[in-house]
């Protein structure tokens, strides 16, 4: 299989510098203060489109390239596709699973554009990440408290749909596959499944990148996998990062990201929310407090990419890159050969 040049190209720049990736979409795109007949366009579609973000792609692309050039202009070097619900089980909410492949090939495109565009103007390179959202189905819990065996869909389902989505941004452009906002373990698993089962059709490596988001203060996430868990379940695909976002913030994530640096021998990215939002569900969290949190961690060795989730801003990216700019990338541990497993909880089989 032929290895990935993208892989190659972000360890190289990941060994000289702390790396950027961007900021949130959802929330700049409700600064546009887009109505329904911006998000339906012409495509003549039986639901309401409004809150339909991915689908802007095809009916406001401005909004979308607009929003990509801010985080450029802030210092980004990984451009994430606004495709987090492109997928055909989100997309059936808004009666448009027929245009996933549209949809994720028109935004990796557009990422790829912009991102080539900024890599011509001053020779650093810009990277882009297929965003993959975990889907609104969980394979881990049921949705019926009356029956908890009942699953809305199985393994074997959600594996298409990702690999689906994964084909259509790799056709597009993405440098690499990311699997974020990881509430279940087990749908984590199917999306690495997925990738694995795209590398074998195209021939060549796709490579992942992982990013988990905490539900509790204990630090798990929905399945109720600690970090160092859900590291253990998947640090056999190689990612090219794992992390963490969303969550809490960043002064609650502080403890876990120590953790999940010191037993991942692959690069930390962790792009938290600005804190957590008001009763009005916004966000108040200054760029300056935000580059500050998240700049401890650059201060302490922890990270090797940073960047931001709900309610970041292009000011908070740009606070973050001025914060560690000149601050010496997380170096990998070397760790001792050991099995180690995962229940909840880790289990590692030390020798004698």
């Amino acid at each position: 299989m032929t290895p990935s040049p993208a892989r190659a190209a972000l360890l190289a720049q990941a060994a000289k510098r702390i790396l950027i990736t961007d900021g949130a979409f959802g929330t700049e795109i409700q600064n546009w203060k887009l109505v329904e007949a911006d998000y339906a366009g012409t495509l003549g579609l039986k639901a309401d489109q409004k809150g339909n973000n991915d689908i802007l792609v095809l009916t406001k692309p401005e909004v979308i390239e607009a929003i990509h050039r801010a985080y450029f202009e802030a210092g980004a070097d990984i451009a994430e596709t606004n495709t987090f619900s492109a997928n055909t089980i989100s997309q059936a909410d808004y009666a448009a699973e027929h245009l996933v492949d549209e949809i994720n090939l028109a935004s990796a495109r557009l990422a790829r554009r912009i991102a080539d565009e900024y890599s011509a103007r001053d020779g650093r390179p810009r990277f882009v990440a297929g965003a993959i959202g975990p889907t609104n189905k969980t394979l881990s819990l049921s949705p019926d408290v009356n029956d908890p065996g009942y699953r809305e869909i199985d393994w074997d389902h959600l594996v298409g749909v990702y690999q689906q989505q994964a084909a259509a941004l790799i056709k597009g452009g993405a440098d690499f596959i990311l699997i974020e906002t990881v509430f279940d373990t087990l749908n984590a698993k199917a999306g690495i499944m997925a990738v694995r089962r795209l590398e074998a059709e195209l021939g060549r490596e796709v490579p992942i990148m992982l990013s988990m988001t905490l539900t509790d203060l204990s630090g798990r996430n929905l399945s109720g996998h600690t970090v160092e868990a859900f590291w253990h379940a998947v640090r056999h695909a190689r990612p090219v990062t794992i992390g963490l976002n969303c969550s809490f913030g960043a002064a609650q994530l502080r403890p876990h990201v120590q953790s999940l640096s010191a037993v991942a021998d692959t690069l930390i990215m962790v792009y938290p929310n600005a804190g957590l939002p008001n009763e009005l569900g916004e966000y108040d969290e200054m760029p300056a407090t935000t580059a500050g949190l998240v700049g401890e961690w650059a201060e302490r060795g922890q990270v090797n990419i940073l960047g931001g989730c709900c309610g970041s801003t292009p000011a908070h990216i740009a606070a973050m890159a001025k914060g560690v700019a000149g601050l010496p990338p997380r170096r990998l541990p070397v760790l001792e050969s050991v099995t180690r497993l995962a229940g909840l909880e880790p289990f590692i089989m030390a020798g004698d």
